[in-house]
């Protein structure tokens, strides 16, 4: 009888035994393979964002052509909360693209590399161009602005600035305009005075570079610092630090009469537009459902452009007319002769 129960208790412990070796196992592999999954990650279909106020429905790539998700779709590279789980996937992300790509995926994403840890979701286009101009929002032409050489547009619904030169679209990138509680102001300016860096009258401890004044009572600006991925300025325009040298060198400043005290000629022609809304899913992240749609039509840039374009065509020609002029009145000073020294007898 003693030997009986003896054998059932073995035998009862050898299948309580077996059942915590598969649990074990199973969590492990669970584990494993949400590390894994989130890893391999370009993540095919987008978790809702932690910035979404509504959720929206989820377009599961897989329902796609192959070639379409090949050629001019985005992904979504996902991080986890956990420190040490995100940690190890920037490595994965870093190895996976290069620092030019990484820094063009930042852009879309309205991020520096300084920011980058603020990211819980990175789109990710699935062909990368380092030089962005195949993600621009903006038109690649403007006939209205055919006539003007240089003109500088600042988006507030996406977040981007794009430069256009005679009707071509040359160059974009993102921005980081004013908070909510500082609004970046709006409608056509012009591009005044600038310096390599200017320091804040906010606080003495921002550095400002590349800093190119656009409304000059405002102090408002545009410059390199921060792009955490939202409006978080304090009225002006942040920059990735190549985009301020660019357009540092890029727009034309004001010409100022003798004494300084008034204007002679305005600078590049700069429009700020729109609204930002505030709360919502941040406007690239749309991009993972459509590819189109931070995307800014010919009809509506026509349509804000169209009521200031005399004005800018007319500033651009007196700009010319007195730089011209300038340097006809240095050219006849640099061919006059010195004055002769007069000798004392």
């Amino acid at each position: 009888m003693k030997k009986n129960t003896t054998l059932k208790k073995s035998f009862l412990y050898t299948i309580v035994f077996a059942v915590l070796l598969v649990s074990c196992k199973k969590e492990v592999e669970k584990v494993s393979d949400t590390i894994q999954g989130t890893a391999d990650s370009i993540v095919e279909a987008p978790e809702a964002e932690q910035d979404s106020v509504k959720k929206e429905p989820v377009v599961q790539k897989e329902s796609l052509p192959p070639a379409m998700q090949e050629d001019g779709f985005y992904n979504a590279f996902i991080f986890p909360k956990d420190k040490k789980l995100k940690d190890s996937l920037f490595s994965v992300f870093n190895k996976k693209y290069t620092e030019k790509e990484r820094y063009a995926i930042f852009a879309l994403n309205r991020l520096d590399s300084k920011n980058k840890w603020n990211a819980d979701t990175l789109v990710v286009p699935a062909k990368i161009d380092t030089t962005l101009m195949e993600y621009a929002p903006f038109p690649m032409q403007l006939d209205v602005l055919s006539p003007v050489k240089k003109f500088v547009v600042f988006s507030y619904p996406i977040q981007a600035y794009g430069v256009y030169s005679n009707g071509s679209l040359v160059k974009w990138g993102p921005t980081s305009m004013g908070k909510k509680a500082a609004q970046t102001k709006r409608g056509l300016t012009f591009a005044n005075w600038k310096k390599k860096l200017a320091i804040s009258t906010v606080s003495s401890e921002w550095k400002l570079p590349y800093n190119f004044n656009i409304f000059n009572l405002d102090g408002i600006g545009w410059h390199q610092y921060d792009l955490p991925g939202y409006p978080a300025s304090h009225s002006c325009l942040r920059l990735l630090m190549k985009d301020a040298q660019w357009l540092y060198s890029y727009a034309d400043t004001w010409v100022l009469n003798p004494g300084g005290a008034t204007t002679k000629a305005k600078g590049t022609a700069v429009l700020v537009y729109g609204d930002y809304k505030w709360g919502g899913r941040k406007p690239w992240r749309k991009l993972l459902d459509d590819p189109n749609a931070n995307s800014v039509s010919v009809e509506e840039m026509t349509k804000m452009i169209e009521p200031n374009i005399e004005k800018i065509v007319k500033e651009q020609d007196n700009r010319q007319v007195v730089v011209d002029s300038i340097k006809a009145a240095k050219a006849v000073l640099e061919q006059m002769p010195a004055n002769p020294k007069t000798e004392v007898p």
